[in-house]
């Protein structure tokens, strides 16, 4: 039976006293040490005041403060006596937990509540179904609890903002479908299972989908979910157990496989094409089991979420999980994508692996990383001299990576481009890393990601895609081939070719099988002669590098400027006034003022400009541009004693002279 304190009405809890107007009766909830027996009006005051006021209310009933001896305190020594207080607390309708405090207790029964835990023991009723609301994603509904957006209170975590995350990972799962059919694929951590389900819908029977979690309730959810979508659920908490549940309706005869495991356990009893990790937090915990057993030439994606550590607000803390030294620079997203890549580097070595990056994404909210598995001590062995330290200047902020080797240096500032060791007292460079120094697309894939995004309609994707296929390139030419990537593979009587330019995992199939060793001595060679063509390490923010008091141009023009200087240039997804290229900050810094205006000579005109110093009072400038000749007048400025040039006409930069 429920406990005295919980009663639906202030009259039941009067009805337990027993009330009568000619008799002294003792509070139902007090002990007589506490509240002497006393008359009807009082006793009548008391509960009111004292036990229904305060009380917390839950689906109609009231959880009343009681102060009977039911929850003993810390007993206090006295003498030789010891007295043990009986403390005021609540008494949960859910559980058996007793809470001193009401603030406390509201909040427990909130955590009941988040977690789907809202039907009483003392209630026969179930509780409503409307609690769990439903949402719709990508043509995917899918059942969420209260607070579903709050990962510390809820089981079944489901982030809305993530939409553009799980539309690069699917992105990528449908071109490695396009590979060979069909896939094995594993979503390590499901939660409401909503990417597991995106997969199994549109990919159908191309891919054998399998959506884990460790937590029972998350389990649950999955399987209401699949059933939600009208998709077989193939339950198996053991690797011994199997069962089997089907929806209401037969249009879709796919199977998803749901398993209740850690995701270390079940990345190392079984194989697959494609994992994708995605825990609270950071993933360096996951990469080892998930190398193990990933299959050849499979891919790996994880999400990274510790922003924190990872965008150098908590440097320790990136220090405890990547093993890296890191500050905070203008690059500080792409620093965190290398940093990812560099731990994913070492895992798979450890396993004779070596990966192939391609995809890194690092937003507002996440970093997304994808590879691609070699197999073989070679593969890992190229991996691992990509992962170098980086010297960064903290004057200047350029950076370049080390020399390859294990000689020391004897002086380490000399491979900076910079002087500012030279002109600056003191030492003026860090060395940040270990760090992934290759690179961190690769164009074919990111194609093929992009007509995926466009033959699905995922249209949140189709922008990033498109501003990394222009990053991958380092160019700023926007052409794209309006046919499917896929009808330029050549077909051969051995099999199919699939061509994926700058990689090294050119994917044959021949008859079902993978490619054999000669193809990927190919492959590797081809790659190395491609290496040339690589995107240039890193980027600039034209903001960070303005110069005071003038105008700088606009970013597309600045681009046009820089590769007229012959430089190769592209924007990037990482800082939207970002600039990626191969010219060195000082000549970045030159070009950017050459192009700039003072912001006194009604500057929004864009142009090379250089204003004459020390110009003498009376003196005309001849200005010639095109054939044409234009006169400029100088007015004597009384403060500086410098002239200012008043101009008809913007010029260009052979059109002013000392």
């Amino acid at each position: 039976e429920k406990h005295i304190s919980i009663q639906r009405h202030l009259a039941d809890l009067e009805k337990l006293a027993d009330l009568k107007e000619d008799e002294k009766k003792p509070c139902p909830l007090c002990p007589e040490e506490k509240f002497k027996a006393c008359y009807s009006h009082k006793l009548h005051r008391h509960l009111q005041n004292l036990h229904w006021k305060v009380s917390v209310e839950f689906e109609g009933y009231r959880m009343c403060i009681c102060h009977l001896p039911c929850r003993p305190v810390k007993p206090n020594l006295v003498g030789d006596q010891t007295f043990s207080k009986m403390g005021a607390h609540y008494h949960c309708i859910i559980c058996s937990a007793t809470i001193t405090r009401r603030t406390d207790m509201i909040g427990h029964i909130n955590r009941h509540v988040n977690k789907g835990e809202t039907e009483s023991r003392f209630i026969t009723v179930p509780a409503p179904k409307s609690s769990h609301k439903v949402l719709k994603e990508s043509a995917t509904d899918v059942q969420v609890l209260p607070n579903y957006s709050t990962p510390q209170k809820t089981d079944s975590y489901f982030n809305p903002k993530m939409k553009l995350n799980r539309q690069l990972i699917f992105c990528a799962l449908a071109v490695l479908a396009e590979e060979r059919k069909p896939i094995e694929c594993l979503d390590a951590f499901g939660a409401t299972g909503i990417m597991g389900l995106q997969w199994a819908k549109h990919l159908r029977s191309s891919v054998k989908v399998t959506i884990n979690d460790c937590n029972e309730n998350s389990v649950t959810m999955i399987q209401e979910n699949c059933l939600l979508n009208k998709m077989k659920v193939k339950l198996n908490t053991k690797e011994e157990d199997n069962d089997e549940a089907m929806g209401d309706g037969e249009e879709n005869t796919d199977t998803i496989e749901v398993t209740k495991m850690d995701a270390n356990v079940i990345m190392h009893l079984r194989s697959f094409d494609f994992i994708h990790l995605d825990p609270f937090g950071t993933s360096v915990n996951y990469l080892d089991s998930a190398f193990r057993n990933v299959r050849n030439l499979g891919i790996v994606s994880l999400t990274s979420t510790d922003i924190s550590s990872l965008y150098a607000k908590a440097q320790h803390v990136a220090l405890r999980h990547y093993g890296c030294n890191i500050v905070r620079t203008e690059y500080y997203k792409e620093l965190a994508a290398r940093i990812v890549i560099a731990a994913v580097t070492r895992a798979a070595a450890r396993c004779n692996k070596g990966i192939e990056v391609l995809l890194a994404v690092a937003l507002e909210h996440f970093v997304l990383v994808v590879v691609r598995v070699l197999r073989g001590p070679s593969p890992a062995d190229d991996s691992a001299k990509k992962i170098r330290y980086l010297i960064h200047c903290q004057w200047c902020e350029e950076r370049i990576f080390q020399k390859e080797g294990n000689m020391v240096e004897e002086n380490p500032y000399q491979q900076l481009p910079c002087d500012c060791h030279g002109s600056m007292p003191g030492k003026t460079a860090v060395v940040l890393g270990p760090l992934w120094s290759g690179a961190l697309f690769n164009t074919g894939f990111l194609r093929r990601m992009l007509f995926e995004a466009l033959q699905y309609g995922l249209d949140e994707a189709q922008p990033l895609l498109k501003t990394l296929v222009y990053e991958a390139e380092c160019t700023t030419l926007k052409h794209f081939s309006t046919h499917s990537p896929y009808d330029e593979n050549k077909q051969e009587e051995c099999g199919v070719y699939i061509k994926t330019p700058n990689t090294s995992a050119e994917s044959y199939l021949v008859h079902g099988k993978r490619k054999s060793d000669e193809v990927i001595r190919n492959a590797a060679k081809r790659q190395k002669s491609e290496n040339s063509a690589e995107h240039p390490a890193f980027y600039y923010n034209i903001h960070r590098h303005s110069i005071k008091g003038m105008n700088m141009p606009k970013l597309n023009k600045f681009l046009k400027y820089l590769s007229k200087a012959g430089y190769r240039v592209s924007r990037t997804h990482f800082d939207p006034m970002g600039v990626r290229t191969n010219a060195p900050l000082a000549q970045f810094k030159t070009i950017l003022m050459k192009y700039s205006t003072p912001t006194y000579a009604g500057g929004q005109a864009e142009g090379p400009v250089h204003l004459a110093e020390d110009v003498q009072a009376g003196e005309q400038v001849q200005a010639a541009a095109d054939g044409k000749a234009e006169d400029a007048e100088f007015l004597e400025d009384d403060k500086s004693g410098v002239a200012a040039a008043t101009f008809t006409k913007d010029y260009p930069a052979h059109c002013v002279a000392d």
